[in-house]
């Protein structure tokens, strides 16, 4: 559903929602006693989108499982992932780990496609994916454009249209990209409450750093409650700096010992699940690397 439909749907519901707290016995008692329940309508319709703002994306989005050990892929994904163009998957270093073990160390872990020798076969697979509305791939050529990566030169306008696509095809992670946009103003006419309801569709979708975002957002304007009950959700999903956020928090007095020790918890218990031997092999091999 694209983004337009989206906003669409949400507004309606919140109308109906509204609308079914009076009930008139007609038209022109409707027009004469509608300002005195004005007030009570907006702040039940306010009260039903934060149901769907809070009690939606407990759980991290199916992208950002890992498609061959079928493990959550750890936080930041980009350091513990790798992208192919050819099956448009993300897997785990651990798995790429396992997967040079047995021998393939020229091809995808996924898909056992070998890997391209440059920048054009790779431009062309994605190329391909988004012209069939593939979202990831979509959302994957569309950084590359904003960053000016593989070759291609720095493109901010062609990025966002890629971004928006992508987003319109359900990508949660290009509709976080595109409220980061347009809240700080990255390339776009800055327009923050276009980028938060963009952060808030992402973070609806188990998306973490939208998630996140919307924490900060809150916490920036002394919406410390609304603010922690983000970050809450984003820890209990393996989010350090939420933790690490509500940890502050709560040393400020801004959020409760229970509060801080439920999203530890939480947080222990998100990065447990994400453990594998594979993937602590492929930490250790990169500790010595560095060392």
């Amino acid at each position: 559903m694209c983004e337009l439909r989206q906003g669409i749907q949400r507004r309606r519901q919140a109308q109906t929602a509204s609308r079914l707290l009076v009930k008139y016995c007609g038209v022109d008692c409707q027009r004469a006693h509608r300002k005195q329940h004005k007030g009570d309508c907006k702040q039940r319709a306010a009260e039903l989108k934060d149901e769907q703002l809070y009690g939606q994306g407990q759980e991290r989005s199916e992208d950002d499982f890992c498609p061959i050990c079928s493990l959550l892929i750890p936080l930041p994904m980009h350091e513990h992932s790798g992208f192919f163009a050819c099956c448009a998957k993300k897997a785990c270093h651990g798995c790429g780990l396992a997967a040079q073990r047995r021998g393939m160390l020229e091809s995808c872990p996924f898909c056992r496609t070998p890997d391209p020798k440059d920048n054009a076969p790779v431009l062309a697979q994605l190329q391909t994916r988004t012209d069939a509305k593939d979202p990831v791939a979509t959302m994957f050529l569309a950084s590359q454009y904003y960053y000016g990566s593989y070759g291609l030169e720095k493109d901010v306008p062609r990025a966002i249209e890629l971004y928006t696509e992508a987003a319109e095809g359900g990508s949660a992670e290009a509709h976080a990209a595109l409220g980061k946009m347009y809240y700080e103003g990255e390339g776009v006419e800055q327009n923050q409450s276009k980028g938060i309801g963009h952060w808030e569709l992402a973070a609806m979708q188990g998306n973490v750093t939208a998630r996140c975002s919307l924490g900060h957002h809150e916490f920036d304007e002394g919406n410390y409650e609304r603010a922690l009950r983000h970050y809450l959700i984003s820890a209990k999903m393996g989010c350090d700096d939420s933790l690490k956020t509500i940890k502050n928090m709560f040393a400020a007095g801004l959020a409760t010992r229970e509060q801080y020790a439920g999203a530890l918890r939480g947080y222990q218990v998100a990065v447990e699940e994400m453990k594998s031997p594979q993937r602590d092999e492929e930490a250790r091999a990169k500790a010595n690397v560095a060392t």
